[in-house]
């Protein structure tokens, strides 16, 4: 289910402050017609700090309903907050998402065994894959492989995106996870 090339997707707004739907639509169909393998919705890129519960899941829903099912469907539902973090996961699987992407706890830096609490929690919440997402340069907070390790032993933890741009995290987070444990790019 997680390959290739799949963006995170800005979410399109109107002057207001409103979500344009139609751009949204059009955004969906041209990574429709470019093969991309996936998309994420809702996620850093795509505002995610300034969208509401709901908007977030009628983008979960829109794209789920434009893609019908050709491609899977990733809804960012990380916050610096497990509580929010879980509610955010229910509510995006409950629209429709394939998958969640879960971005470390921005700026509360969290212990290791913090992180792995958080993400368990969130885990434990929902009934669909979670994608860990570490990207230290942007949220003040680093996963470190032993910790992703740790966490990919859960049954609903497919993967992580690591976006520390070190190869060597990589190739540790690969040589200490569970087979079939997936590691994505987030910083080519």
């Amino acid at each position: 289910m997680f390959k290739g090339s799949t963006p995170a997707l800005v979410t399109p707004m109107r002057d207001d402050g409103t979500i344009d739907f139609d751009a949204w639509d059009a955004l969906l169909d041209f990574h429709l017609q470019q093969g991309t393998d996936g998309v994420v919705v809702g996620g850093t890129t795509g505002e995610s700090p300034v969208l509401e519960r709901s908007e977030l899941a009628e983008l979960v829903r829109r794209a789920r309903a434009r893609v019908a099912g050709r491609i899977p469907v990733i809804a960012g539902s990380g916050t610096n907050g497990t509580a929010k973090s879980v509610t955010l996961s229910q509510a995006a699987e409950a629209a429709g998402a394939d998958a969640l992407l879960v971005v470390t706890p921005y700026y509360n830096k969290p212990t290791q065994e913090g992180l792995f609490r958080h993400f368990t929690a969130i885990a434990d919440a929902v009934g669909i894959p979670l994608i860990l997402y570490n990207v230290p340069g942007r949220t003040a907070c680093d996963m470190l492989a032993e910790t992703v390790a740790r966490l990919s032993h859960h049954p609903r933890i497919a993967g992580v995106k690591e976006a520390t741009g070190d190869v060597s995290r990589g190739e540790a987070i690969l040589r200490q996870s569970r087979p079939g444990f997936v590691l994505l790019s987030g910083d080519d």
